[in-house]
């Protein structure tokens, strides 16, 4: 079984007052994604939904299109280094499978902070879409928009123990959650719950709407787009570079989402 939080003993400190007692935090272990028998990534996640965020990180790198792709996907025996366990999922392509080989000039690592992180080269961070966003719906009404942040915090069971994990959930047009994924890492949380509706037998992306719990950085922005999502919500702000990549890709996207507010950047015809 896996674990996605561990107890520590903590000093307490509240004024000049001090207290032992135990603190509850968030696991961060590093998780190795092979293809094919080789390596190509290493990413810090909390563990849980291993096979799902492997699937996430093939899609919306652009290595993998749909599910059926993948002939079998697998963890591997943990290799033990000198303070913890590192995880192996082992991902195996159909033959006829093809993709190209940038996709994968990584420098092998990113934390748990930075999705990006680790790329090659600057060409090597923008992935293409293949299913471009056209004019046509989902339409989602403002009454809805306002009301999914407290949805997204009732149901995150880790963080409500924690507070150290970040969200992602996916929600209908009228407001179910059809799916939530935690992690510590954002982007993690995105590629989680992205893995998880395409190993599920497809969740219907193209009329959904994605809302994650911290900011949206440009890295949140592209899985979204790679996934067919047209919507992408963030509780907190968007950076320059995600709003740029969102009008490229003609998706909207929500900043602020909080109470009863919210700012739109791009797109904003999908929200009523």
């Amino acid at each position: 079984m896996t674990r996605d939080t561990l107890i520590v003993p903590v000093q307490a400190v509240e004024g000049v007052s001090r207290s032992s007692r135990d603190d509850l935090l968030a696991v961060e272990e590093p998780l190795e994604i092979r293809l094919n028998g080789s390596p190509i990534s290493v990413t810090m996640r909390t563990p849980g939904d291993d096979l799902d965020l492997a699937v996430g990180f093939l899609l919306t790198e652009g290595i993998i299109e749909d599910y059926s792709q993948i002939l079998s996907i697998r963890h591997t025996d943990a290799v033990r280094t000198s303070r913890q366990a590192k995880n192996s999922v082992d991902v195996c392509l159909r033959p006829d499978v093809e993709f190209d080989s940038a996709c994968l000039a990584r420098n092998f690592y990113a934390t748990s902070s930075c999705g990006v992180c680790g790329k090659a080269s600057i060409e090597a961070i923008e992935a293409k879409p293949r299913r471009r966003l056209g004019k046509t719906g989902p339409i989602f009404q403002t009454r809805i928009v306002h009301r999914l942040p407290e949805v997204l915090r009732e149901s995150q069971r880790v963080f409500e123990r924690t507070g150290g994990l970040h969200a992602a959930a996916l929600f209908s047009v009228d407001g179910e959650m059809l799916a939530l994924r935690e992690d510590i890492g954002r982007h993690n949380a995105v590629d989680k719950l992205i893995g998880c509706g395409v190993a599920g037998g497809g969740f219907p992306f193209g009329d959904s709407l994605v809302l994650v719990s911290g900011r949206a950085g440009f890295e949140l922005v592209q899985k979204a787009a790679m996934a067919g999502i047209p919507i992408l919500a963030a509780i907190g702000a968007p950076s320059s570079l995600a709003v740029e990549a969102a009008l490229r890709f003609r998706m909207t996207l929500l900043g602020f989402v909080r109470g009863s507010r919210f700012n739109s950047y791009s797109e904003s015809w999908r929200i009523q």
